[in-house]
């Protein structure tokens, strides 16, 4: 990792998943430690008050897209992104039109940045010029890091000569925080005054961002939160919100989950409430955090 110059918030981080791998800890979260959540705030809730502090906080707002998946499961080998989602445009130009569309209305910067990652960053800025009237001063993108690659039988690296490439893969959308540290974006957002980031999939097309809700964030001194909705039959087998019996929220994900636990997972009246992977983040504590 040092070879391939990743950072060393990004090795250390590395480190200490793979020692408690090694170790044989298995990441599970029981019942026990998952239990239901009680009762959240709802969007219902939400006042006028809420969306006039919203609209004084918008121009202090970063939009920030989760750009690194592939469309290989939908028959692409490019970004996700990139796909048609509806009259010829791609799920990138309803985002940046989305964008353009706000700042006009509020007269705000707006900037809108994206987690790419090595498979999907030449790809996305390549279609990001045809949008010539699409500018910032900030940079359109960020890389998220990689890690490599370990073989289930003994946890020794993965090696393929002929694609060293193939070795490495992305950590996933939660080195979100390392990499905006890493990269010098979250210090330079801070310097340029900007308080809050927007964060979303990019595949998320009904992810927009609501003055309501960051005027609740700004009145309230909220450093994080999750948009989060109820789950349905559908929604069975996707991660839900828990709470600890110290009352701290979590989101536990199928893949953490024991399996004599399965059945109460899936249980959607037990377990309410899904993750949207609509984020807020209060971008002055993740420093402080980091």
């Amino acid at each position: 990792m040092e070879r391939a110059g990743l950072p060393q918030l990004m090795i250390d981080t590395f480190c200490h998943y793979y020692t408690q791998l090694s170790a044989g800890e298995s990441g599970f979260i029981g019942d026990a430690e998952a239990q239901p959540v009680a009762a959240l705030p709802k969007f219902t809730d939400l006042t006028a008050q809420d969306e006039v502090a919203g609209r004084a906080a918008l121009d202090h707002v970063v939009y920030l897209k989760l750009n690194g998946g592939l469309g290989t499961s939908m028959g692409m080998q490019g970004p996700k992104s990139l796909l048609t989602a509806k009259d010829r445009l791609s799920f990138l130009d309803v985002i940046v039109e989305q964008v353009l569309h706000l700042r006009a209305t509020y007269d705000v910067r707006l900037p809108l940045i994206l987690m790419n990652s090595f498979s999907t960053e030449r790809a996305t800025l390549t279609a990001l010029d045809e949008h010539e009237s699409f500018t910032q001063e900030l940079p359109l993108s960020f890389l998220q890091h990689k890690e490599p690659k370990v073989r289930k039988a003994d946890l020794w690296p993965a090696e393929w000569p002929a694609d060293p490439a193939k070795e490495w893969c992305p950590p996933g959308h939660g080195d979100l925080y390392a990499a905006l540290v890493t990269s010098g974006l979250l210090r330079r957002l801070l310097n340029e005054g900007y308080t809050y980031a927007f964060v979303s999939n990019s595949d998320n097309l009904g992810a927009t961002l609501d003055l309501r809700i960051l005027g609740y964030l700004n009145r309230h001194n909220v450093p994080f939160l999750m948009e989060v909705a109820e789950r349905t039959a559908a929604d069975r087998k996707g991660g839900h919100l828990a709470q600890r019996p110290d009352g701290q929220l979590i989101l536990r994900e199928i893949a953490q989950c024991p399996e004599e636990d399965l059945a109460s997972f899936q249980d959607i009246n037990r377990y309410r409430y899904f993750n949207t992977n609509n984020l807020w983040v209060h971008l002055p504590t993740l420093q402080q955090i980091l």
